[in-house]
């Protein structure tokens, strides 16, 4: 789903996340927030843009992603079994960032999300942690989506 950017001083959503509604802010307060931020749209958007190859230059060579059967270990598998979702001509689902937090090290970041069908209709939700790699280069290296609660 393509969205315009949102002023993230004043973005304020609400997320069903662990089977009840919390309040999440953006956060805005640091560059290295932004930068988190930013990635994680762009990885987003790799899916809206049916491009893998740029999908996978986000994922770190030791990532971990959760499935439904179990956990994708290493770049290679996930991006394998990620294929599927870049087959068709729209994607099947999208996501985007509603809360980032970093460490204070700003070296390890967690995002997290609603996960949206093509219609825009909320099935689920998503957590990533990302790492800087390579001094400038945000990487994630654990991802697990979450189901939605029918309230």
């Amino acid at each position: 789903m393509r969205y315009k950017a949102p002023n993230i001083l004043s973005l304020l959503v609400c997320a069903c996340l662990t089977c009840h509604c919390l309040n999440v802010h953006a956060q805005a307060g640091s560059s290295v927030k932004a930068q988190v931020l930013a990635t994680e749209r762009a990885f987003a958007r790799s899916m809206a843009d049916r491009d893998q190859a740029r999908f996978s230059q986000f994922i770190s060579a030791e990532a971990v992603f959760f499935s439904a059967a179990n956990a994708l270990r290493g770049k290679p598998r996930i991006v394998a079994e990620w294929s599927k979702y870049f087959k068709t001509p729209q994607a099947p689902f999208s996501w985007e960032p509603a809360t980032v937090e970093v460490l204070d090290s700003d070296t390890l970041a967690l995002s997290t999300g609603p996960v949206r069908d093509p219609a825009g209709k909320l099935i689920g939700t998503f957590t990533s942690i990302w790492r800087l790699e390579g001094g400038n280069t945000w990487r994630i290296v654990f991802d697990k989506g979450g189901e939605v609660c029918n309230q």
